[in-house]
């Protein structure tokens, strides 16, 4: 499952494609549960804006822009102005490829009757996995009162992992009451 938002709209169908797949995990495995069959499963993963279209419309604007200023410049007898503006889309466009880059990172959790599964994977492709045993695993959040859910983290008594950290609050809302219920339907 991959968590997306933009907008309410999408805050709205991220919740309710969170809550589908939970009753449908639920129905699914009402009967036919195996001791370690997953009951809930989700790849987080950080929601970027602009897509390549249009970061290649706003990268022709920009560069547009910087060039006719720098004409004007050059025009003017002030030529070095014209070396800055090129340097400014470059900036642009090594901060727009650098986020891209970072967008590729992602976390998948899985939750099954024996363990809670975390794979976090950095955006070179480095993976950390973290197993913790269902028993003893708690799932904890920290919140501001305006913001909501500022952290997540699961935790036992020998250690705590932070995950979720780039999902905007109300991906963290959706996504942190979706968790619970699996957690406790996993322990029932």
């Amino acid at each position: 499952m991959r968590l997306r938002a933009c907008g309410f709209f999408a805050d709205f169908d991220l919740g309710l494609m969170l809550l589908i797949a939970l009753i449908y995990n639920r129905l699914m495995s009402a009967n036919n549960m195996t001791s370690d069959q997953v009951v809930f499963s989700a790849r987080l993963t950080p929601y970027r804006s602009l897509g390549t279209k249009g970061f290649k419309i706003l990268f022709g604007l920009v560069a547009a822009f910087c060039f006719i200023v720098g004409i004007v410049f050059f025009a003017l007898g002030l030529w070095p102005v014209l070396g800055f503006m090129g340097l400014d889309i470059l900036l642009v466009y090594w901060a727009f490829k650098s986020n891209y880059f970072s967008a590729k990172a992602y976390e998948d959790v899985e939750v099954s009757r024996q363990h809670v599964f975390l794979r976090k994977v950095s955006p070179r492709g480095k993976a950390s996995e973290h197993t913790f045993p269902q028993f003893g695993t708690r799932f904890e959040v920290d919140r501001h009162e305006e913001i909501g859910i500022t952290q997540m983290r699961l935790a036992n008594r020998a250690r705590s992992v932070e995950f979720g950290y780039f999902l905007n609050p109300h991906d963290r809302e959706s996504f942190a009451s979706a968790f619970q219920l699996a957690m406790a339907d996993a322990k029932r």
